[in-house]
């Protein structure tokens, strides 16, 4: 009885390991990607905006780390600026009834992680912009948290 009772536990965390593995981040992001998503966003139903706009503020913000990293500041700026501008836009596409609220307020919480990432790794010269935007996403994700709390 107790040889099954370990098996069964070594075989359900062995079959949980892969869960924990996998991010936000598992693939690095793309111009056409984010086309694609915005376009999707854009015609989504009011109830799948929240996440959606949340998943594609985030594939901006890692595709312009990426473009800082490889020593492109010109477009890595350029794409900081339309997440910023997206993140002006995220409380009002908060919706009581967001199928997927909580995800968008967990994406967009480790989304704040990793511009403070950026910003702490002296890699941008736009400090302020990354500032702006952080606190955006900060006020974004304040509320979205308040909106599950009041479900």
């Amino acid at each position: 009885m107790r040889i099954a009772r370990y098996i069964s536990i070594m075989v359900l965390s062995a079959l949980c390991v892969p869960a924990f593995g996998a991010s936000f981040d598992n693939k690095a992001p793309d111009e056409q990607t984010i086309t694609a998503l915005e376009q999707r966003a854009s015609q989504a139903q009011p109830r799948e905006q929240c996440f959606l706009y949340a998943q594609l503020v985030h594939e901006m913000i890692e595709f312009s780390a990426q473009q800082y990293a490889a020593g492109e500041a010109d477009k890595a700026t350029g794409w900081m600026k339309k997440a910023l501008d997206l993140a002006h836009k995220l409380p009002g596409v908060l919706a009581v009834n967001d199928k997927k609220l909580k995800d968008a307020q967990i994406l967009l919480r480790h989304t704040a992680f990793r511009l403070t990432e950026l910003l702490h790794s002296g890699n941008s010269d736009d400090q302020e912009l990354v500032q702006q935007t952080l606190a955006q996403l900060n006020k974004a994700q304040n509320e979205a948290m308040m909106q599950v709390f009041k479900k």
